[in-house]
């Protein structure tokens, strides 16, 4: 990923405006799949059933927009100023990235273990794969509460902040042009949260699906655990630990 992210910031090097928007739009598409993008936003969303389309899309815009918000002001000053954040602040940004992952994951395990994730399917969810569980059948079930588009603002707003340079705003702070480099960073964020609010639609519209909700009780343990895993080994690189434990 990391010659990808090169190759494509070359393309912007002495060009056009126009040139360096296309690139600013590719790298922020590509910087919205990074992996611990994806086991965020994945675990943020998991367990959204009632309109979930709906909600993970709207959880997944509010997450990107604070992830813009920390892209662009940790962004300015190096494509301005070059001026980056010392390494021990830098450190533990990335350790805080990591230890937000495995929040994520733990409150999506605890969310499991209580049942919050079991649901019966009736007849006529069955026939009409609607969104909402039928308590007439004598049988209540508690249901996920999802988080609101504030809380996952919030998250966004800490994810940004570790790393929230990146490889991208660092070839962005390769363009001479501040002006066009803002321009290209402004349109690096949008890009970005526009994308995790594509992803999660889409992660949201599977989730919705009668078939995937009814097993989503058995996926939720494997998702926990491969995002903690994902987590702890993102926290441990960031402290420069992970060789001692892998």
């Amino acid at each position: 990923m990391l010659g990808l992210d090169d190759w494509v910031a070359g393309l912007s090097d002495g060009t056009t405006l126009l040139v360096v928007a296309g690139v600013a739009v590719v790298l922020g598409l590509r910087h919205a799949t990074d992996p611990d993008h994806l086991a965020a936003v994945t675990t943020l969303i998991a367990g959204t059933r009632e309109r979930a389309t709906r909600a993970a899309a709207q959880l997944g815009l509010a997450w990107g927009l604070g992830h813009a918000t920390s892209l662009f002001a940790f962004g300015v000053p190096i494509v301005l100023f070059k001026a980056y954040l010392p390494t021990r602040v830098e450190q533990g940004a990335e350790t805080a990235v990591g230890l937000l992952i495995i929040a994520l994951a733990v409150w999506l395990l605890v969310r499991w273990r209580r049942g919050l994730f079991h649901v019966h399917l009736h007849a006529h969810e069955r026939l009409h794969a609607h969104g909402h569980v039928h308590n007439g059948d004598g049988h209540p079930h508690r249901t996920a509460r999802a988080r609101t588009p504030l809380q996952a603002y919030g998250i966004g707003l800490i994810h940004g902040t570790g790393g929230s340079a990146g490889v991208g705003v660092l070839l962005l702070a390769s363009i001479h042009d501040h002006l066009m480099a803002l321009a290209a960073l402004a349109i690096f964020a949008v890009c970005t949260a526009l994308s995790m609010a594509l992803l999660s639609t889409g992660f949201g519209r599977a989730l919705s699906s009668a078939p995937l909700r009814a097993s989503f009780n058995r996926l939720a343990p494997a998702l926990g655990v491969v995002s903690l895993g994902f987590g702890i080994w993102y926290a441990l690189g960031a402290l420069d630990l992970a060789p001692y434990f892998l």
